[in-house]
């Protein structure tokens, strides 16, 4: 699969990959702009070439059978989502009883034009102990950039600014929707 990826991602589609994945075990790849659900092939072509596992969560009701088995297969992990869930603390259980564990998540929470990220990744981090790696989809160059992790400080104003900055010129499939 990774040779086959690599031809559709580099041969037919004209993309490149700038940066790497660290080959740390665990760590949350924050994935921005998300506007189109182009995104989505384009991340499954990338973790492909990267030959590392990447995850997702979900609510806990999409692990139940029929399809349970298939989310579970592609790197999902259950997540209870009922009000009244600390679901910042329960992630980072996830961590804490994995071995390995990288979390995939659009901080944006949309497809839709947003003004401010939201901040769970964030605090997802800092209580798991693991660092960021922020990744974006610029499909103005046909590029996705990866960065070296990013440990969360105490200091949420300067670590956004650090985000932010990584973000700067970059265009999703639709770029009004781009995240600045």
């Amino acid at each position: 699969m990774k040779g086959l990826s690599k031809f559709i991602f580099y041969r037919l589609m004209g993309w490149k990959i700038a940066g790497e994945f660290p080959i740390l075990k665990k760590y949350v790849i924050i994935v921005l702009p998300h506007t189109s659900w182009h995104d989505f092939y384009v991340g499954v072509l990338v973790r492909s070439i990267s030959g590392l596992k990447m995850n997702f969560v979900a609510k806990k009701e999409l692990f139940r059978p029929p399809f349970g088995w298939y989310f579970k297969a592609v790197g999902g992990a259950a997540l209870d989502r009922t009000s009244g869930q600390n679901k910042v603390q329960g992630i980072a259980e996830i961590f804490e009883e994995r071995e390995e564990f990288r979390l995939a998540i659009a901080p944006e929470g949309t497809r839709k034009k947003v003004d401010k990220l939201k901040t769970g990744f964030y605090y997802i981090a800092k209580e798991a102990k693991v660092p960021v790696v922020m990744t974006a989809l610029d499909f103005a160059n046909k590029q996705v950039k990866v960065s070296a992790p990013f440990y969360p400080t105490d200091d949420i104003e300067a670590d956004f600014k650090t985000i932010k900055s990584f973000y700067k010129g970059v265009k999703g499939k639709i770029p009004e929707n781009s995240f600045e």
